[in-house]
């Protein structure tokens, strides 16, 4: 029987009668069978919509501790704690003026941190879910919790990086150069953060001290702004990439460039028409896989490589149609996560440099994901004003 006869079959049976039947027919009928019919409805492999955001949906992020609760912040100067399972929202982050564009959950998920495009921080307590704290800074550019502790780390415009205690509000700055701090990581360790600014500098701080150990700048730093750094897990190599096209690889204990990762251009520019643009490529994402020596770096021109650290090459490229926004690996196996302008959702094996399966769902670009701890599950916000859920569990494990 073709695959049409087996659909007519399958809608002649009544599932009414048992509800894991009922869960089992909407699973088939979300793949396949919608709008087949009339061509118009875009295929759809998500689980769960969150669509209470009316406008871009720019990050989110998953709760550590559980993996059950999502927060996501928009274009809509909004921001929405809910639940994957099912979308349900659990609370409102209100009070924003300004698109949301920095949301996530303290280590032990007790707290909650919005910040928007304006500087203004606010943090609430998620089992009260209330606000227990808030701050106001320069434009904000990143913010990120710290890994062991109730401290959060954010990075402005003019160039500072502002640490504060939660909910006290305990604070401390680390002065950078007079421009952006456009990205930045605390290390595994704890005791240091890693900062990228716009003049291609980037440093490493002492977070206790406020002190800066090192400066990468001029030869050894980038030529354009950083756009994200990561570590490795024991926080002994850092990376960072940049709009230059360059990845570099910096041993953090003594603030060394190891190598440089260049993406070279396959193809060769065509001559520019007056009026055109030349297209740009830039680092947008980067990241170090746990269980192998490899590292992963996204391209604006959809170009994911796979570099060898132990032989500081290339292993591998995969290549997208649009440009990958951001890439994630798993935490403990050799898959790699990106996202793209096309508004798909790929997963990639370093080793063979294969893609293994794509998720589809969204009418615009991803703008962010996040891949819960045992990799089942892809939380993914979009330029549709929605949010979703995709189960991405493998039948190999």
């Amino acid at each position: 029987p073709s695959a049409d006869d087996l659909a007519e079959e399958m809608e002649d049976v009544d599932f009414e009668d048992e509800e894991a039947e009922e869960a089992d027919a909407e699973a088939w009928e979300s793949e396949d069978d919608e709008g087949v019919e009339d061509g118009m409805e875009a295929q759809d492999d998500s689980e769960v919509t969150f669509s209470l955001h009316s406008a871009s949906v720019f990050c989110v992020s998953l709760d550590p501790k559980t993996n059950t609760l999502a927060v996501t912040g928009g274009e809509d100067d909004k921001a929405f704690v809910w639940r994957v399972s099912d979308g349900e929202l659990l609370f409102e982050c209100s009070g924003h003026k300004d698109s949301v564009t920095c949301a996530g959950f303290s280590h032990d998920s007790v707290f909650v941190a919005t910040g928007d495009m304006s500087g203004l921080i606010k943090v609430w307590r998620v089992d009260a879910k209330e606000e227990v704290w808030s701050f106001e800074v320069g434009d904000l550019e990143w913010m990120e919790w710290h890994p062991q502790a109730h401290v959060l780390l954010a990075g402005t415009a003019d160039g500072n990086t502002w640490m504060w205690k939660i909910p006290s509000g305990d604070c401390k700055t680390f002065q950078g150069p007079a421009c952006p701090a456009t990205c930045g990581r605390i290390l595994p360790d704890g005791k240091r953060a890693v900062v990228g600014y716009e003049d291609g500098t980037m440093r490493i701080w002492d977070l206790k001290q406020g002190t800066s150990l090192h400066v990468l700048k001029g030869q050894d730093g980038h030529q354009d702004p950083l756009t994200c750094v990561a570590s490795n897990q024991d926080g002994s190599l850092i990376m960072t990439g940049s709009v230059d096209c360059h990845a570099k690889l910096v041993n953090s204990a003594t603030g060394k460039v190891v190598c440089v990762f260049k993406m070279e251009s396959v193809t060769p520019k065509a001559p520019i028409s007056e009026g055109e643009e030349a297209e740009s490529n830039s680092v947008e994402s980067l990241g170090f896989c746990n269980v192998m020596p490899l590292a992963a770096v996204g391209y604006l021109d959809g170009t994911l490589a796979i570099y060898d650290l132990s032989t500081q090459s290339l292993r591998h490229k995969c290549q997208h149609e649009s440009g990958i926004v951001q890439l994630l690996w798993e935490e403990s196996s050799a898959v790699v996560y990106t996202c793209s302008l096309d508004g798909a959702v790929r997963l990639w094996d370093a080793r063979s440099g294969k893609m293994i399966s794509e998720y589809r769902g969204h009418s615009a670009e991803i703008l962010d994901f996040a891949v819960n701890k045992d990799a089942s599950i892809v939380v993914t916000t979009s330029g549709d004003h929605q949010a979703k859920v995709f189960c991405v569990q493998r039948p190999d494990r």
